[in-house]
């Protein structure tokens, strides 16, 4: 069996216990975005799957767009990432 050469890990252990791959990880296509979608980015990010830099280049984010999904994420947990929460938070 053939394994593609990938910079970092393949996998990664949550805090919770549970294991993300990178098949778990949205197609670099996507072009709808859910709120699941999202948080599982940052959560690649964060948890060391992907950089930054390849979560951006690979799903076309911006900077601004990834730090919006942080901060939604930080302050009111993956149901902030709903575009009916950013729209409701950014009026607050």
């Amino acid at each position: 069996m053939y394994l593609k050469k990938i910079d970092g890990p393949r996998a990664v252990t949550l805090p919770d216990g549970s294991i993300m791959t990178r098949a778990d990880l949205p197609p670099a296509d996507t072009r709808r975005w859910v709120a699941s979608r999202k948080a599982r980015v940052v959560r690649a990010v964060a948890f060391g799957l992907l950089s930054l830099e390849t979560a951006l280049a690979r799903y076309e984010l911006s900077q601004e767009e990834f730090s919006q999904w942080q901060n939604a994420i930080d302050l009111h947990g993956e149901k902030g990432l709903r575009v009916t929460a950013i729209q409701k938070n950014r009026h607050a």
